[in-house]
């Protein structure tokens, strides 16, 4: 899960895939959102002949329509952008890679975040959940962890449920596990992401621990989180985590950066972590 100090954030990723006409993507995404033809129309101020006229191909949508119905579908920008370009429209959204001089204040931000959670662990991660950076306190983690899982590009969902990654030391790997997998799944049925579907596939199929019942482990009593209970020398670290993204980038890089940090979940978490940490003091 941590990224060689340093690595860079390398450049924006391109689009490979084939143009299709926009009116079977905007379908594609409305089905996903489980609305009807005149759901959509509705919402979006648009009349449901002309939605029908667009998804069939008998109608060409302006600019300004695609835009109105992405943001109703709450379609990602990189997304919108392809919708646009299937619409024979130019796009709308820039994608910068981190390093891009106009990037510096995301640059900043991110970094003021990892730094305000040390000593407890926080990371850098893209959509595909690939680690951009990290702070000192991602260490903790992956204690043990087979180095080739940490290589850049290094995916923190795979480092985290891999037999040769953190999941020999999840104390609760049932739980965590399901979590995770259930998470995953959510984001595939949002977005469609092929890249996303083959890794949930990937961390679906491996040793995966007995469950009584046939149902993951119940959160301890008085739980109001699913926490990560890792093993730690003789004891045992309990943390909960939390995501930060960028609310409102118009950019796609920032838009599709997640911070996820990790909070002890107990004082005994916290005094460990902070004892544990160069230069700090346990109280």
């Amino acid at each position: 899960m941590v990224a060689p100090r340093g690595r860079g954030y390398g450049p924006p990723m391109t689009d490979t895939s084939v143009r299709v006409s926009v009116g079977p993507l905007l379908r594609d995404w409305r089905r996903r959102r489980r609305l009807s033809q005149l759901d959509l129309a509705l919402d979006a101020g648009v009349s449901p002949r002309h939605l029908s006229f667009v998804e069939t191909g008998r109608a060409r949508p302006s600019a300004r329509l695609v835009l109105r119905l992405a943001e109703r579908l709450g379609v990602p920008l990189r997304e919108r952008n392809q919708l646009l370009l299937a619409a024979g429209h130019a796009p709308v959204c820039e994608q910068r890679a981190l390093d891009d001089p106009d990037m510096e204040p995301v640059r900043d931000a991110v970094a003021q975040v990892l730094a305000g959670h040390e000593p407890y662990p926080a990371a850098v991660v893209d959509r595909h959940w690939e680690m951009l950076a990290d702070n000192a306190g991602i260490g903790l983690l992956v204690e043990g962890v087979d180095p080739g899982l940490l290589a850049p590009p290094a995916n923190v969902l795979r480092v985290a449920l891999h037999p040769d990654g953190m999941a020999p030391r999840i104390a609760n790997l049932a739980e965590w596990r399901a979590h995770l997998l259930e998470r995953l799944a959510r984001q595939v049925e949002l977005t469609g992401d092929p890249q996303l579907r083959s890794l949930h596939e990937e961390l679906c199929a491996y040793p995966a621990p007995p469950i009584e019942d046939g149902r993951p482990e119940v959160p301890r009593g008085g739980a109001i989180a699913v926490p990560l209970r890792l093993r730690h020398g003789d004891g045992e670290l309990a943390f909960i985590s939390t995501i930060t993204t960028f609310g409102t980038a118009i950019d796609i890089t920032a838009a599709e950066l997640s911070i996820e940090a990790f909070l002890p979940a107990d004082a005994a978490t916290a005094e460990a972590v902070r004892a544990a940490a160069p230069g700090q003091a346990s109280s």
